[in-house]
């Protein structure tokens, strides 16, 4: 049996600020080769389009492909292999979290700022955007429709969906269920760094895309980052490392719970963190006996082996100071496994997405509670936001002024400009000032 070995407790008021620095710091994202790897990849298909998608698709995929658009055929069949119970499942999560997303889309706003101006704020759909699933030893049904639903919502006209195939060069029937539940019509058998090259630049297959959304490993996160760094390259949703969850508990918090609120994140991949923190030193003592136990039995044990590694259970004095240490990481996901949890998350400033009492796993907000699973991590919770419609739409201001109103604030204007210097402002006001007319 696979030995799993975790850290020990670090008891925060006895512990120096070099050691408190070190115990919040990330799992490293990897550096080095693949950087230029993925600016080769970018390069080839910027040269050679869909050949240069099949030759990389033989290579990291272990098939070439013909045609990479998923048939008329692949779309039609795919239901009847899928589970009932699955498509069931789907439904009432796309449900759920269309009814949540359709009630935080943005409003388009119409105001008289003064007498005779007008100011308006527009909301208009990006097109097209590109969403990228992952591919791996499961269909991720899930990030399907947290990047399709919010698309659709928006009005975005055009979206296309790229996933790597299996070895037989097809698509799980699961991922196209979901995606023909929430709108998508083009589905791509293109995977890792080379799917986000053709979706950023466009091929003869691929449309160019405006914006690219999705999670992924180094190799995808960095083509996102190249790609947005082009002239005129597509933009991407969100900087992301990998998945962490944090977990405050205290004394009545059920242990087996805690470990498998921290399992379910760590399993993700071997750079995953999970933290526990606690005012109780038994609960502490508990996660760290029962967690390799619950480790090994599972499918996932030689990742977890790698990621509870990076495991983190932190003694402090209270659970106030608990939440003070979690708003300084800025978790992915906080889970408030604690008495009083409302009035506790009160405090919490800094966090992609929070769950509130000991009856609200994070596996919730991952697949059906409403709230979208797709979260900054790394720390970026303090400045981004978990993706939401607003993320496919463009704001554009308008404003219409009266000559009445060009005479109300234009002094204004006027005055502002020749602070500045910038003269020919200040006259494209004054001239109008100067002129006749009613309108």
């Amino acid at each position: 049996m696979m030995d799993i070995t975790i850290p020990d407790i670090i008891i925060w008021s006895n512990a120096s600020k070099k050691c408190r620095e070190e115990t919040l710091c990330r799992p490293p994202i990897p550096v080095g080769d693949f950087q230029q790897a993925v600016g080769n990849i970018i390069s080839a298909v910027r040269s050679d389009g869909d050949q240069a998608l099949r030759e990389l698709g033989e290579k990291y995929d272990g098939v070439f492909l013909d045609q990479l658009e998923v048939s008329a055929g692949e779309w039609a069949e795919a239901e009847a292999l899928v589970d009932p119970l699955v498509l069931q499942a789907m439904d009432e999560a796309i449900s759920r979290i269309r009814d949540f997303h359709i009630a935080g889309k943005p409003v388009s706003v119409s105001m008289e700022t003064a007498p005779g101006l007008r100011c308006e704020a527009r909301y208009l759909p990006i097109s097209p955007v590109g969403l990228y699933v992952p591919g791996g030893s499961a269909p991720l049904i899930s990030t399907v429709i947290m990047l399709a639903v919010p698309a659709q919502i928006a009005g975005c006209d055009e979206v296309v969906l790229c996933t790597p195939p299996d070895r037989q060069g097809r698509i799980s029937a699961a991922i196209l269920a979901a995606a023909s539940r929430c709108g998508v019509k083009r589905v791509f058998k293109v995977g890792g760094a080379q799917a986000i090259a053709a979706m950023g630049l466009g091929t003869r297959s691929i449309p160019a895309c405006a914006k690219l959304f999705g999670p992924g490993n180094a190799w995808v996160t960095e083509a996102k980052q190249q790609i947005s760094a082009l002239p005129g390259g597509a933009a991407r949703d969100m900087p992301a490392g990998p998945s962490e969850v944090l977990v405050v508990a205290d004394e009545g918090a059920d242990a087996t719970a805690v470990c498998w609120d921290l399992l379910s994140q760590a399993e993700h991949g071997p750079d995953s963190q999970a933290i526990v923190i606690s005012d109780s030193p038994q609960l502490l003592e508990d996660v760290g006996r029962l967690l390799p136990e619950m480790a090994v039995e599972l499918p996932r044990s030689a990742i977890l082996a790698k990621s509870l590694q990076y495991l983190r259970r932190i003694q402090t004095d209270s659970i106030s100071k608990a939440v003070e240490i979690s708003n300084r990481y800025a978790p992915e996901h906080l889970i408030l496994n604690v008495e009083d949890a409302g009035r506790i998350a009160d405090k919490v400033t800094a966090a992609g997405s929070v769950f509130i009492g000991p009856w609200t796993p994070e596996s919730l907000g991952d697949y059906c509670s409403g709230t979208n699973h797709v979260l900054p991590t790394y720390g970026y919770a303090r400045a981004y936001s978990g993706l939401s419609v607003s993320d496919f739409l463009r704001r554009m201001t308008l404003q219409s002024a009266s000559n009445f109103g060009l005479r109300n604030v234009g002094p204004c204007a006027s005055t502002l400009a020749r602070a500045e210097g910038l003269d020919a402002h200040s006259m494209a006001v004054e001239y109008r000032l100067k002129s006749k007319g009613d309108s």
